[in-house]
């Protein structure tokens, strides 16, 4: 990971991430007086403020790759403040590194961010229309209109910010975020916790905060007023003060949190050095060979990837109208169709979307067709791809059933591409 560090080689590690669509910069105006008390580790996500464009597929392989950083620097136990998706990378550390983090504090987050389904069709967005949707909206998501109207110097550059984001890692990030809901392991979080939001956050707001300090055994609500999603950035004075006094009192509880050194391990980067780019994550030891699934791990499967590639909106309505004479029928598809043939390895979801947009028309099935062009575009197809999928069936099915394809096709790609007013 793209990295800098500010403060002094021997004080104690304080992480900091950042949101989607930001960099390591949004946290600028709290570096100075953190920095006094602690080495503050900053660092981007892919593709983020110019960090090599190597995108990551969950929330747990960002932990991974940032746990793979800190290692190379000898950083084993550390305190974590995280903004919004940094927040989550925070909260997943602390769940499956318990020994490697101190002290929490989780900024404008979730244990799940919205639906699912928003998240990919944000993805689907911007693989359409690129990140101009994203940058033009993000002042209205991330700042109070009051702020917005004031400093126009700094929206301009959130705005700069998203603009010069990597499309496909922005796209990752969100496809992360969907896959994100760590709500039943909240009690496991076992590190004095902050939950800090903004008053006026509409994105992950005070309902949200609530949820994570509901759930989390030692953890603490700090509302800050006239602040939104990007509340560091609109309160940073707020902000700075809240992490002290959190940081300051969980490290005085935990003795241990002291950085210790890996055998071996090469020194931190001087606090000139403006950042070291880590050389690419090797991909992990493949696992030994698994147990032949079961019936009902095919099941548990199925769902998990019906709901990724359907989206939860879909395949609720379907479970909801399911009764006792159809609902054998619909564990049949969930099992048969999405737990063992959608999962295979044979096909990626791209290719198996085309296949399955060319039975749709060619079968006559158009009931069907609605709901597989919006999985076409979440598993990544444009709409200049549908497009010539349906021309191709024209040639081999028919200029009807095309015809009617297309209508269908098209108020889909409407309604899924369109970005928000």
């Amino acid at each position: 990971m793209q990295y800098r560090f500010d403060g002094p080689e021997d004080a104690p590690v304080l992480v900091i991430g950042p949101s989607l669509g930001t960099t390591w910069h949004m946290w600028d105006r709290q570096i100075p007086e953190l920095s006094q008390h602690w080495r503050v580790f900053r660092y981007d996500l892919p593709g983020h403020g110019g960090a090599p464009a190597h995108a990551a597929a969950s929330v747990a392989e960002l932990g991974d790759r940032l746990l793979a950083t800190l290692d190379g620097l000898g950083v084993q136990r550390f305190g974590y403040a995280g903004c919004s998706i940094g927040g989550a990378i925070g909260a997943d550390l602390a769940l499956r590194h318990p020994h490697r983090v101190a002290s929490l504090a989780l900024v404008a987050s979730s244990p799940r961010f919205g639906t699912a389904d928003e998240f990919r069709q944000r993805g689907v967005i911007v693989r359409t229309n690129g990140l101009e949707p994203m940058a033009r909206t993000a002042p209205e998501r991330w700042f109070t209109p009051g702020f917005a109207g004031a400093q126009p110097a700094i929206v301009e550059w959130a705005v700069q910010m998203v603009r010069t984001t990597d499309p496909g890692c922005y796209i990752a990030a969100c496809e992360a975020l969907a896959a994100f809901d760590i709500r039943d392991h909240l009690g496991r979080i076992g590190v004095p916790t902050l939950v800090l939001v903004g008053a006026e956050d509409q994105v992950t707001g005070p309902a949200e905060a609530r949820t994570l300090v509901a759930g989390i055994p030692d953890a603490r609500l700090a509302l800050v007023p006239g602040a939104s999603h990007l509340a560091p950035v609109e309160q940073p004075a707020a902000v700075c003060d809240l992490l002290l006094t959190h940081f300051s009192t969980a490290w005085q509880q935990d003795t241990s949190a002291a950085i210790s050194v890996l055998p071996h391990a090469t020194a931190p980067t001087a606090p000139s050095t403006p950042f070291v780019p880590v050389a690419e994550i090797a991909p992990a030891a493949a696992a030994p060979d698994a147990l032949a699934p079961t019936p009902g791990d095919r099941y548990e499967q199925g769902t998990k990837v019906r709901r990724e590639v359907l989206g939860d909106a879909h395949v609720d309505a379907v479970n909801a109208s399911a009764d006792v004479f159809t609902e054998d029928f619909q564990e049949l598809v969930t099992r048969y169709a999405w737990g063992e043939v959608w999962s295979r390895d044979g096909l990626d979801r791209r290719t198996r979307s085309v296949i399955a947009l060319t039975a749709l028309v060619t079968s006559g099935h158009l009931e069907g067709l609605a709901a597989h062009t919006r999985a076409a575009l979440r598993n990544g197809l444009t709409p200049a791809e549908i497009k010539e999928v349906l021309l191709q069936t024209a040639v081999y099915c028919g200029i009807p059933a095309a015809g009617a394809a297309f209508a269908v096709a098209q108020k889909v790609i409407q309604e899924e591409t369109t970005p928000p007013a």
